[in-house]
């Protein structure tokens, strides 16, 4: 029957061990703990709250409870109504422990356990007759105001406003009590924090005895040594147990088996575990899944050769040879071995073997090994850290021997985190050459993380030498820490960027670089910022208590405002937001169609539906979310002047876009010349209007622009308009021939109207033509571009069957008839008399010609003189 007991216990031990398995570095070493701090009896029952001796005696009952019948000061989550004696009573209590100098930390964190217990219950009870306290007020505001000094009222409303006052003061008063009482909790919390935060810190710059002075090596031996005998002594005296031995005799069996598998596990669990994720990322190229698949296969090499390590702690506390520092140590193993197990598969994450260039760092392959070794040695000395601190406790160690135990480790570790910083700079360096769209943010910030790890390498040892070994530990260890989560970091935003790659179906690396998964990297960012803080040595208790004030909301007004008023405005809004837009699609696919309407009216249906329906979801979001409007009113008034001075253009568009979209003076589709700008309307919004020009570019226009300027809208109420065409012909055209050819052009386009007939008119005499213009009525003007290419057409057409000769420039002429042109220019050159040298005499009042060469003139002149 022992062997069955034995198992069972081994189990719950395992899965206690499993559960508690420490993932960060352990703390600095402390300081010596005072009498008041190592008053805990053997079975680690922690010591009661000191006391002044001038107060009553706080006895373990009145600060841990009881589990008599005897009521306790602590209230249960069931409890109904507040006791106010206990709370009073526990409220003084809390109060001379914080006067107290000499409480231990464990004391004032029990403590202050119960006031939160005491808070959480207080901030329940000022929801108490809420319901009630609001009808109440609603019908005091029924009676209206009440009447100023010196007026009355009716002594039936005065009477019925005095009686509901009453009963409001009634009913409020259990929640402002409430109120009070957990202002107070909170303001005790709030102490009991700082006085530890200011004890952490003292604890942190604390001056120890420097490590370099040989004077303290001889404690750390003596310390050594005295641990080794120690765990000698421990086995030995369970050794000479005779049950202990029997026990153990008969666990023997379970204890081979037991550290059979962990041998095999531990030895050879990481590799079968490594080429089986080797298999899946590479054995089907095409599979979209492989690397998703892969990743969670690799997490087995954690878990498998922890549970080998867990294996031999189990075994260990079977065997029955385990007690005191020596249980502690074996306690200890299945967290020491899931840190060092969980660093060597992040290094094979972050810098993987063979395919460097899969992983999120730009390295080459043997920078890729550098770091591997780095990150598993990180791992490897975090994991005897927390060996050391079970071994030996700093507790139970002379203060000189601390520092020299602790150097070690710290050098170790600081040499490390610079090899690694180093390695961060090279791949910032080698990244923005290599790969051309490197991100230029993460690079910064890898670059401010490599330098921040050189710079903690350098200080840490140097603040350990001068004696600071707690800050020195506080910010090597957790730097460490630190690093190990950036890495988890950035191996968790390359699988969801591989599972968003298999979603999508993409078939490069750069199609899975989404938004979505920019998006999740940066909300796992912002969610690791608590896990940041715990390694850095923030307390969960700061933590709850930030998350405390956060779900606490902040007051506006007379409301108080939570993220759960929040979260139930955009759930409300969201509803509200899916039922307008449902609606508009309804109005756009089967009512509006069924109307008379033009497209421009019912765009401006659709518009205005959409802009109601989301002021009345919004509306509703915030009354249902319990949000006091009448609170914004302060808020409301002071944005007033800022708009009426900084907005003001934009209210002024956002009126006329309002305006637009009632008087609909322009619709989407119109064509419009509004300053300068010629193009169709494209789409109205609240704030400006899109316009099309035909060279098919956008143009924003403000609304403001097309309510207050002069618009030409060409197709808001009719589509026909008049096409003016221009024509010239020569001068020895028959003026009644062109006319008559060209009304008949005009009667024949069939988009012209024939009421009014198109016209044509002989408009004058020009300096090289006799202009004439065809003026019609197009059906739409929006083919006139299309009406006068094909006149034009016809007319050349035309006049060359009816002979009707085009114009041309008179200075054509010259080039026509160069025969007439030489002979006029001889008959002048021989009329004018000539002048010694050769040169022409010209008349007084007459111009220069070009007659000789003597004088400048043009090249034309002189082509026509040739």
């Amino acid at each position: 029957m022992s062997l069955p007991r034995s198992l069972l216990r081994a189990l719950a031990a395992a899965l206690c061990l499993a559960l508690a398995a420490p993932l960060a570095a352990q703390t600095p070493p402390v300081a010596p703990a005072t009498g008041a701090e190592t008053g805990a009896d053997a079975a680690g029952t922690p010591p009661p709250v000191a006391v002044p001796p001038v107060a009553v005696p706080l006895k373990k009952s009145q600060t841990a409870g009881t589990a008599s019948g005897k009521k306790s000061l602590t209230p249960t989550p069931n409890e109904n109504a507040i006791d106010y004696a206990a709370w009073e009573q526990t409220a003084q209590r809390a109060e001379v422990v914080l006067a107290t100098p000499t409480t231990s930390n464990n004391g004032l964190e029990l403590l202050r356990g119960q006031l939160v217990v005491w808070r959480s219950s207080l901030q329940q009870a000022q929801s108490v007759n809420a319901s009630r306290i609001t009808s109440l007020r609603e019908q005091i505001a029924a009676l209206g105001d009440p009447p100023a000094e010196g007026a009355t009222e009716p002594d039936e409303i005065a009477n019925r406003r005095k009686v509901l006052t009453e009963q409001l003061g009634t009913a409020e008063a259990p929640r402002r009590a409430a109120e009070e009482a957990y202002r107070r909790a909170s303001g005790l919390i709030g102490e009991i924090d700082t006085l530890l935060r200011e004890r952490q810190a003292a604890q942190m710059l604390k001056l120890w005895p420097t490590p370099l002075n040989p004077a303290n090596w001889g404690d750390a031996a003596q310390t050594i040594s005295a641990t080794v005998l120690r765990v000698y002594a421990e086995v030995s005296h369970n050794w000479n147990r005779a049950e202990k031995r029997l026990v153990m005799i008969d666990s023997l069996p379970v204890i081979g088996v037991l550290f059979g598998l962990a041998i095999l596990l531990i030895w050879r669990g990481r590799g079968w575990i490594e080429r089986f994720a080797l298999w899946l990322q590479t054995s089907d190229p095409t599979a979209r899944w492989r690397r998703v698949f892969a990743f969670i296969a690799s997490l087995g090499q954690i878990v498998v050769p922890t549970g080998g390590v867990v294996m031999v702690s189990v075994a260990l506390i079977l065997s029955e040879m385990t007690h005191g520092i020596t249980r502690d140590f074996v306690m200890a193993l299945p967290g020491a071995g899931f840190t060092l197990f969980a660093a060597l598969w992040l290094a094979g994450r972050v810098f993987p073997k063979g395919a460097c260039e899969t992983g999120p760092l730009a390295l080459d392959a043997p920078h890729c090994a550098e770091g591997r070794l780095h990150t598993a040695l990180i791992g490897a000395v975090l994991a005897a850290e927390q060996l050391r601190h079970a071994l030996i406790p700093a507790a139970q160690v002379a203060e000189a021997a601390v520092p020299v135990l602790s150097l070690p480790l710290m050098l170790v570790m600081a040499l490390l985190l610079w090899r690694v910083g180093h390695l961060l700079n090279r791949h910032v360096a080698r990244d923005g050459v290599v790969i051309e769209d490197a991100s230029p943010f993460r690079n910064h910030v890898i670059r401010i993380i490599g330098k921040a790890l050189i710079a903690v390498a350098l200080v840490g040892p140097l603040l350990a030498v001068i004696g600071y070994t707690s800050a020195a530990s506080a910010l090597i260890f957790p730097a460490a820490g630190s690093l190990g989560l950036v890495g988890l970091l950035l191996v968790l935003v390359q699988l969801i960027s591989d599972i968003y790659r298999a979603l999508i179906h993409a078939d490069s690396e750069d199609q899975g670089q989404g938004l979505l998964p920019v998006l999740a990297g940066f909300v796992l960012t912002l969610g690791s910022l608590p896990f940041f803080a715990l390694i850095w040595g923030a307390r969960r208790e700061d933590l709850g208590e930030l998350w405390n004030r956060f779900t606490e909301g902040f007051q506006l007004g007379d409301t108080r405002i939570s993220p759960s008023n929040f979260l139930y405005f955009l759930v409300l809004f969201a509803i509200g937001l899916t039922i307008t837009r449902m609606f508009q699609g309804a109005l756009r696919s089967s009512v509006l169609p069924k109307t008379k309407l033009d497209q421009g009216g019912r765009n401006a249906i659709i518009s205005g539906t959409g802009y109601i329906g989301i002021f009345i979801a919004g509306i509703v979001a915030f009354s249902a979310a319990g949000i006091d409007l009448s609170g914004l009113a302060i808020v409301a008034s002071a944005l007033s002047l800022g708009i009426g001075f900084g907005l003001q253009n934009i209210v002024q568009n956002f009126v006329s876009g309002v305006i637009l979209l009632i008087e609909r003076p322009v619709s989407e589709g119109d064509w419009i010349e509004v300053g300068g700008v010629s193009g169709t309307v494209k789409n109205i919004s609240v704030r400006s209007t899109r316009i099309q020009t035909f060279d098919r570019s956008d143009v924003i226009v403000p609304n403001a622009d097309l309510v207050s300027q002069q618009v030409t809208n060409w197709t808001r109420f009719n589509l026909s308009g008049r096409l003016i065409i221009p024509v010239g012909v020569d001068y020895s055209s028959d003026t009644r021939k062109v006319a008559k050819v060209l009304q008949e052009i005009a009667e024949a386009q069939p988009m012209a109207l024939l009421n009014p007939p198109p016209v044509v008119a002989f408009m004058g005499l020009g300096v090289d033509a006799l202009n004439f213009e065809i003026r019609m009525i197009i059906r739409d003007v929006n083919f006139s571009l299309s009406v006068r290419s094909e006149v034009n057409h016809q007319i050349v057409q035309r006049f060359h069957e009816e002979g009707i000769s085009m114009p041309f420039s008179q200075r054509d002429i010259w080039l026509r008839n160069p025969e007439a042109v030489a002979a006029a220019l001889t008959a002048l050159q021989a009329a004018l008399p000539a002048q010694p040298g050769g040169a022409v005499t010209r008349p007084e009042g007459t111009e220069a010609l070009p007659l000789t060469r003597d004088e400048p003139h043009d090249h034309l002149d002189t082509e026509t003189e040739k």
